[in-house]
């Protein structure tokens, strides 16, 4: 089955975004940049909210312009041509390889893991995220998380209520001092009981 993943950058004290609404601190260095370049490639589709898209709709026309670099030209044409779905209910049309959907995201993740094709479903955004998350249809979090405490903001983990247990499954620091952790969801297998509580 198909993974879901959630990934995003995140400062220290969990915020994917500041309380003043900008996320400057994520821009990445060279070898964070190269990191993604290499774990979209192993993304199959991509869902995400409004806010995410209009953030990364720049990347649909980026690779006309003379500036890029090598690696931002690479990573455009992978954006370009990873197929999208756009979640709005203010939108009216999507640009370039994507599709607009109005709710229904248990459906689509559902559809799409029954579906043949192959790479991760990954999810952008916090609100897509947390919708995702109550559902329980995440699979693994990979926060990029950068030495910053920006005091507030919209957070990265979804304010669900529940418990959830994770396994620790890679790690990695980069040169400008940020640290990728990846982790996956534990979940009981069906008809197993996790046990008595144990005294601490």
């Amino acid at each position: 089955m198909r993974s879901v993943t959630y990934s995003m950058g995140v400062s220290l004290d969990g915020y994917i975004v500041g309380p003043d609404g900008t996320f400057d601190w994520t821009a990445p260095q060279p070898d964070v940049f190269r990191f993604w370049l290499e774990d979209i490639r192993h993304v199959g589709v991509h869902l995400l909210g409004r806010r995410l898209y209009e953030t990364m709709v720049y990347w649909e026309t980026a690779e006309q312009e003379d500036s890029l670099s090598e690696d931002e030209r690479e990573w455009a044409a992978l954006w370009k041509a990873l197929p999208k779905v756009v979640f709005s209910t203010t939108l009216e049309a999507v640009q370039g390889n994507a599709r607009l959907r109005s709710g229904g995201l248990k459906e689509e993740i559902e559809r799409l893991r029954a579906e043949p094709g192959e790479g991760e479903i990954a999810i952008g955004g916090a609100g897509l995220a947390a919708e995702a998350a109550e559902a329980d249809l995440i699979d693994e979090y990979r926060a990029m998380v950068y030495p910053v405490l920006v005091g507030g903001g919209i957070p990265f983990f979804p304010r669900q209520g529940r418990r959830v247990d994770l396994e620790l499954v890679e790690t990695r620091s980069f040169s400008s001092k940020v640290v990728y952790l990846r982790h996956r969801v534990i979940r009981q297998a069906p008809g197993r009981s996790a046990g008595p509580d144990v005294p601490r």
